[in-house]
């Protein structure tokens, strides 16, 4: 319960897992035909770069930083840039979009966006940010409950963002236990997991959790910005793609050189593969 994004807003792997759910939300909009987005460990939804806590750690500015002003941008970047824009009208980056408000403004008006958020103060800010939008419901409970919960929607399309603090030991494999639980209740839905990379092997035994988990297709994508050797730090973050929408692997490969070479530390790099293939 102590963990509080705001400290880590918009730094490398904000822009990573926020980029890639800009293009699920893009290419599940290809139909006309409505989906739910549920958010399992949702944080506030809007965050102030210039607040307390993200001052304190400055990581936004190896971050969103890095491609804030740049003119020469790659196309599939339009849609979160679009929203940082309008969020930052003055053109000075001070206030940054947490999954819940990139979910909220790039959804349409037939679909409808579920958020939870289990830390209490949090939660009240959460749903502070989204009143005023009717598709939104946020509920204040324990994420790992959310698939038993909300699954299956009636829509009957579903896009599951699993994103916990990783403050247990646990939570690797309680997020391969949720995205099973997931696919068992709908099997369609497609669920990304973001997950740290740091420790390997406890990477390794995650990759064998996700693998057993059942799910149609997995695709694995990691954006390193040091080496994988690096000791006691955070070397990048990666996401565990079920069900990804036609089209969203060909994007990836084209986002991910690019992003290596803006949020590369010491070392950018970046890998993708199947762990559960067709």
């Amino acid at each position: 319960m102590n963990y509080r994004h705001a400290f880590h807003a918009g730094n490398h792997a904000d822009v990573f897992k926020h980029l890639t759910l800009t293009r699920l939300i893009a290419l599940m909009s290809r139909k006309e035909q409505p989906f739910a987005y549920l958010d399992t460990h949702a944080g506030i939804g809007l965050y102030d770069l210039q607040g307390d806590q993200a001052n304190r750690t400055g990581e936004y500015l190896e971050g969103i930083a890095r491609l804030w002003g740049e003119e020469d941008l790659p196309a599939l970047t339009a849609d979160y840039m679009r929203v940082l824009h309008e969020m930052n009208p003055d053109g000075q980056l001070r206030y940054y979009p947490g999954s819940p408000e990139l979910a909220r403004r790039l959804t349409r008006p037939q679909d409808r966006v579920l958020l939870n958020e289990k830390h209490p103060e949090d939660g009240v800010l959460l749903k502070d940010n989204m009143k005023g939008d009717r598709r939104v419901k946020v509920h204040l409970g324990e994420g790992w409950h959310v698939p038993r919960a909300l699954l299956p929607v009636p829509e009957k399309r579903a896009l599951m963002l699993i994103d916990p603090p990783f403050e247990k030991l646990d939570e690797m494999q309680r997020c391969a236990a949720s995205l099973k639980e997931a696919v068992g209740r709908m099997r369609q839905t497609v669920a990304a997991i973001w997950y740290p990379v740091k420790d390997q092997r406890m990477l390794r035994r995650f990759y064998q959790d996700l693998a057993g988990t059942g799910a149609p297709k997995l695709l694995r994508v990691e954006l390193l910005v040091h080496p994988l050797d690096t000791p006691n730090t955070l070397t990048g973050s990666g996401l565990a793609i079920a069900n990804p929408p036609w089209g969203l692997e060909e994007e990836l490969r084209e986002l991910l050189p690019w992003l290596s070479k803006k949020l590369g530390q010491t070392q950018g790099g970046w890998q993708m593969d199947w762990l559960i293939a067709e």
